[in-house]
């Protein structure tokens, strides 16, 4: 094959395992063998439309099998995949699309208005109507001309499943190299415009590397895809991985614990990868105690630091519970903590995987002392060459022998194992001392009527800075806890200039789609109040 990136990767996977499941979305199953054919006429629809080498498709939408599809009918033409979070406004994805300059959208029909909204549109514009790909709805549109979009679709749309249905089932193979770029993935943008980190096919390639030697993923593995696809640890931890090894990827749509609940159950599901807010849902559900998880081989966990007694909380089940560091830069994986390691090492996020190299440095990128504070920095073949027509960007982020800077605070216990502290932006200073957010939360985390919180740094007179915390109270409570109550229970765990001075109790944190706290939000109310 000319193709040496993803666009391979359903004729390859087929070919040696056809008949098992790669993907089940709402009960509906689909084929490694159905799935190259489905990519395969995709592919060709997009090179018919005009979809060239180098050309960047989006996808807008939630998980679903279209998104898979689209992603390896982009590689298959050598053309670049932006995966769009879908919680974007329609001036947000205005700005994705035109900043990437995507020639083509696939998006949900969920997401029409958006669309309609939105000024920077590409011209080739193809709608997956709500139900397609769960069995009779595309059925239902069989007789249609492929050329036309229903009535209420987008004007000039073309219908995902009747536009597939025609295309030819040969696989396309143009020539793909591992340092060609595969997608561009834009970071969060909780502060300021985001960025579109570029990851060439050779990054997820080691990635998935990485992550097969830390991770025992098997030909039976079925894996759970609760977190978003468009977010880089659902797709590449955890769908890719899965694809590689030919194990079955179970896609929900969005994060519901039930759902969640009875999807393991059903499905029988070995591993699945998620953010805290994740986990601590399971555990407060009713559902809880009495969950069948006896088939989960290893939870996953990462995006941010993990209260280590939300960890113990699974391992108490008798769960695997692993935690990982990483940045969509870094494709994501930079350290994880291997199963054997996981309860000795509890609540790290391991070591370097095997094919990076990762260090704590101090500002003259010296290595910092076991235990001491420093900026995480990563160096390896599953980091980013840069973010896309971003060269101020890319410049400041690498440093000579290219180093790339996290802007992650961790540090490094005697083991090795990397105990990742904050963000560098999240970080204040309280009367001349830093005081870590992530600390703070954990700390609070730990005390039976704290359900979640997020601290930020808000301003003060006396001290520069000092701490107000965001509480979300645990269900079921009579009365909302009691401020001084917190503040006592944070003196024995925490010293003093930690604890914060303001106490908000809340029914929720904001996010972002990745289920990541928007701290900004927070800073913004704070200050506003």
């Amino acid at each position: 094959m000319l193709n040496a990136g993803l666009g391979a990767w359903p004729a390859r996977r087929a070919a040696m395992s056809p008949d098992r499941t790669a993907l089940v979305f709402r009960g509906r199953a689909t084929s490694y063998a159905e799935l190259a054919e489905r990519t395969a006429r995709l592919a060709d629809r997009l090179r018919a439309a005009g979809v060239r080498s180098g050309d960047r498709v989006a996808y807008l939408g939630q998980n679903h099998p279209a998104f898979v599809e689209t992603m390896f009918a982009t590689a298959m033409l050598g053309g670049i995949f932006v995966p769009v979070n879908f919680r974007l406004t329609a001036a947000e994805v205005d700005y994705v699309l035109e900043h990437c300059g995507a020639c083509a959208l696939v998006y949900a029909r969920e997401h029409e208005a958006v669309v309609r909204a939105a000024v920077r549109v590409p011209a080739i514009r193809v709608v997956v109507a709500a139900q397609d790909h769960d069995g009779p709805a595309a059925a239902d549109r069989a007789d249609r001309d492929p050329q036309q979009a229903p009535d209420d679709a987008l004007d000039d749309a073309l219908d995902y499943e009747r536009w597939l249905a025609s295309g030819n089932p040969e696989p396309v193979d143009v020539p793909v190299g591992l340092d060609d770029p595969a997608f561009i993935l834009y970071t969060s943008g909780t502060t300021g415009r985001p960025k579109g980190a570029v990851l060439t096919h050779g990054n997820l390639v080691w990635n998935c590397y990485n992550l097969l030697i830390g991770v025992d993923v098997a030909g039976d593995s079925v894996s759970l895809t609760a977190a978003p696809l468009f977010h880089v640890a659902a797709l590449n931890q955890l769908l890719l991985p899965t694809f590689l090894k030919g194990g079955c990827s179970v896609l929900m749509p969005t994060w519901d614990v039930d759902a969640c609940f009875d999807l393991v159950e059903r499905y029988r599901v070995t591993w699945m990868f998620g953010v805290t807010a994740m986990f601590a849902g399971l555990t407060q559900s009713s559902r809880w105690a009495g969950a069948d998880l006896g088939s989960v081989r290893c939870l996953m966990a990462g995006g941010a630091p993990v209260p280590r007694t939300l960890i113990e909380a699974y391992q108490e089940r008798g769960l695997v519970f692993c935690q990982g560091y990483g940045l969509t830069e870094t494709a994501p994986g930079a350290t994880f903590l291997e199963a054997a390691e996981s309860v000795r090492a509890v609540g790290s996020a391991g070591c370097a995987v095997f094919f990076t190299n990762v260090r704590c440095v101090r500002p003259d990128m010296a290595d910092a002392a076991p235990g001491e504070l420093g900026e995480v920095v990563i160096q390896g073949p599953n980091v980013t060459p840069g973010y896309w027509n971003d060269p101020d960007a890319t410049a400041a982020a690498f440093s000579a022998g290219g180093w790339f800077h996290s802007g992650d605070i961790a540090r490094v216990d005697e083991h090795g194992m990397f105990h990742i502290v904050d963000r560098v932006k999240d970080m204040y200073i309280s009367g001349g001392e830093n005081v870590y957010p992530a600390e703070v939360e954990a700390a609070l985390f730990a005390h039976p009527a704290v359900a979640e919180a997020a601290v930020v740094g808000v301003p003060d007179e006396k001290w520069g800075e000092v701490g107000r915390a965001f509480v979300v109270p645990a269900r079921g409570l009579d009365a909302l806890p009691d401020p001084a109550h917190l503040r006592a229970f944070l003196a024995g765990r925490l010293a003093k200039y930690k604890i914060p001075v303001y106490f908000d109790f809340v029914d929720d944190l904001p996010r972002t789609a990745s289920r990541k706290v928007q701290k900004g939000a927070l800073r913004a109310r704070s200050l506003g109040s």
